[in-house]
């Protein structure tokens, strides 16, 4: 069922493509009904508008806050065609019919996302006529065409000029996105007020409110009887410039190294290879070349189809010795031309730009857990510098055994618990991750450095929570460890630092857990 057009109310914040499209309303004999900015652009384009205000008899009023607030708008728009009563009733009070809404909203979220913005602008953002025009269009869309995007101009454009109206079909698809973009208005203004009126930017909303745009189906999920999609803010951190598009597994492990490399922005070159979100190996030296080589000798065999991440623009030097094995995901901040020429021979690789230095995710990691529900906490973004660790053993650490306890601590914060890592100063030695036991962590760390065939003597060991009998800890110092960092806050604490002290061990506690589940 085509829907014949015939008056159209336009009132647009972004006018981009509005002229075009209202000149093939123009076109078609449609009337131009308008308001405020809307209309000075449209007649300054030389097309004939009638005033809202005319079309409803009421002036605008109290500074604009009041002027599609009327019945012969909504009436207009409400009114079922064919149905006998309301036909009657627009007819006894003079409601015409309005066919086409063609709306965007005052820039609530722009505003808000400015710094400092005040209270006061941030409320005078917040559209009212609009979403209200909106709804009740979208609601009637059996015979009212609605628009709040302009990227769906040109599709309506055509059918107009075919047709002279719009199929029930694409109302349909267009009174859906409506709905979608008017929770995301309203979603966006609860967060800010909530933020606003609690003082807190970290305080716990009261519903949890979700609206994020579809940036992009996927092929599949984690597997492929699984569909999946990728929505939300995404392009604003990363920029994909070569490769096979990206999938739902590479998105999850290349935003964990994401994660893991904001703990090192501005330090030393770094490189980090992840699988399946966790870090097999981490180096740091002079040169990226450097840090590669320490963090691949970590375990040679991971890192085949892993995700590698560095935190300075990836010279050609680094580039070939990456290109020698194969990698599904590099991200970097920047690449020179000369890596780009070594790695774009592999047309498959997939390369990405951080595009800023924050890793992605604001403040709330987010989590289904099934029936309808979601966790909500925020994210791990505590920090641990030197003055915070607590020296709870007889012998206090080296400076370099300070220096690897610091270091490995950034990294096991990002391995899945139980978490165990064994570091140098500037490379991690041995990871076990994600086991039962703290011990068995431990024993899978000691087994892939021996893999690697690297000497654990010397070494600091990191975990992630507190070692919670002796044996984790007397494993790590028959390795060949010397020191230990962790939490601390055991029951047995005591003996764990008994245990330490017999054997020669330093030890800090940090006195914060670094669960990863």
């Amino acid at each position: 069922m085509t829907a014949k057009i015939q008056r159209a109310l336009l009132s647009v914040s972004d006018k981009s493509g509005l002229i075009p499209f209202a000149r093939v309303l123009a076109g078609a004999g449609v009337e131009l009904l308008s308001t405020g900015g809307t209309a000075k652009a449209l007649r300054e384009a030389g097309l004939t508008v009638k005033d809202l205000s005319e079309h409803t008899g009421f002036p605008e009023m109290l500074d604009g806050r009041v002027k599609t607030l009327h019945p012969k708008v909504h009436g207009g728009l409400l009114f079922i065609r064919g149905n006998a009563a309301h036909e009657s009733a627009a007819q006894a009070h003079g409601i015409t019919p309005i066919d086409l809404v063609v709306v965007n909203l005052y820039p609530f979220e722009q505003t808000v996302a400015k710094p400092g913005v005040s209270l006061h602008e941030a409320i005078e953002n917040i559209d009212i006529g609009g979403p209200s025009m909106l709804r009740s269009a979208a609601k009637n869309h059996e015979s009212v065409t609605v628009l709040v995007d302009p990227l769906d101009y040109s599709e309506v454009a055509g059918q107009i000029e075919s047709g002279g109206g719009t199929t029930l079909e694409l109302r349909r698809r267009l009174a859906a996105k409506v709905f979608a973009r008017t929770a995301a208005y309203d979603s966006a203004i609860a967060g800010h007020l909530h933020r606003e009126f609690s003082g807190a930017t970290t305080a716990l909303p009261p519903a949890l409110m979700i609206s994020a745009p579809l940036v992009q189906p996927l092929r599949y999920g984690e597997n492929p009887h699984q569909r999946a999609a990728l929505y939300g803010r995404f392009p604003e951190f990363f920029r994909q410039i070569h490769g096979k598009e990206l999938s739902y597994n590479n998105i999850l492990d290349l935003t964990a190294a994401a994660n893991l490399l904001a703990e090192f922005e501005g330090a030393a070159p770094t490189l980090a290879i992840l699988k399946h979100t966790n870090p097999c190996g981490v180096g740091q030296g002079t040169t990226l070349r450097d840090a590669w080589e320490k963090a691949f000798a970590t375990d040679t065999q991971a890192p085949f189809g892993g995700i590698i991440a560095v935190n300075q623009p990836l010279d050609a030097a680094c580039a070939e010795a990456i290109a020698e094995i194969f990698s599904e995901v590099i991200i970097a901040p920047d690449f020179t031309t000369e890596a780009l020429e070594v790695l774009q021979k592999k047309k498959n690789l997939r390369l990405l730009k951080i595009l800023q230095p924050a890793a992605p995710g604001g403040i709330w990691d987010l989590r289904g857990v099934g029936a309808g529900s979601f966790l909500l906490q925020e994210r791990d973004l505590k920090a641990t510098a030197q003055s915070d660790l607590r020296i709870v053993t007889r012998r206090s650490p080296t400076e370099t055994e300070l220096r690897a306890m610091l270091f490995g601590w950034r990294v096991v914060k990002h391995v899945k618990s139980n978490a165990i890592v064994y570091t140098g100063m500037d490379r991690t030695l041995g990871v076990g991750a994600g086991q039962m036991s703290r011990v068995d962590s431990s024993r899978i760390a000691i087994w892939k450095a021996g893999e690697a065939k690297l000497s654990l003597s010397g070494s600091v060991v990191c975990s992630d929570a507190f070692f919670p009998f002796p044996d984790g800890l007397i494993a790590a110092a028959d390795a060949g460890a010397t020191a230990a960092i962790q939490p601390g806050g055991s029951v047995r604490d005591a003996e764990v630092i008994a245990a330490a002290d017999a054997r020669g061990l330093a030890m800090a506690f940090t006195g914060a857990r670094h669960f990863r589940h």
